[in-house]
């Protein structure tokens, strides 16, 4: 299952896909992943969540952060929740129609393997169908 938590800038997305964090590594015993760009959730997360700054890796554009996160899923085949906060961020892409083919490409990679919640910075109302139909 993909969500996409979408909002203004300063909305709060990042706040309540941290809660969704803490809240799942309290309650399951999960195997979980967020990636970001910059660390700057460090202090806020579980210590049970594996935080990756991708910044820290030659991963650049939609195609290779597929690869990343499969990269990331053959290592961890047990992963049950993938969080990704500012897609743009961390994605390197601003467009909304390759945006809505990378998250099709990841809802279908992650299908019955894991969950995946993403934030992304954007007036839900302008969304084209092809994402938000995940929000």
């Amino acid at each position: 299952m993909l969500k996409v938590i979408a909002g203004h800038k300063g909305s709060g997305k990042t706040a309540r896909l941290v809660d969704s964090m803490n809240t799942h590594a309290l309650q399951e015993d999960a195997n979980m992943v967020c990636l970001e760009r910059g660390g700057r959730l460090l202090h806020q997360v579980h210590h049970a969540i594996r935080l990756i700054d991708v910044s820290d890796y030659p991963v650049q554009g939609a195609l290779q952060l597929i690869g990343f996160i499969a990269g990331i899923y053959s290592r961890d085949f047990d992963l049950s929740h993938l969080y990704i906060d500012s897609l743009t961020k961390v994605v390197g892409v601003r467009d909304p129609d390759e945006l809505a083919g990378f998250l099709g490409n990841l809802a279908a990679f992650s299908e019955g393997r894991f969950d995946v919640t993403v934030t992304y910075s954007a007036d839900p109302d302008s969304l084209p169908e092809a994402i938000r139909r995940y929000c």
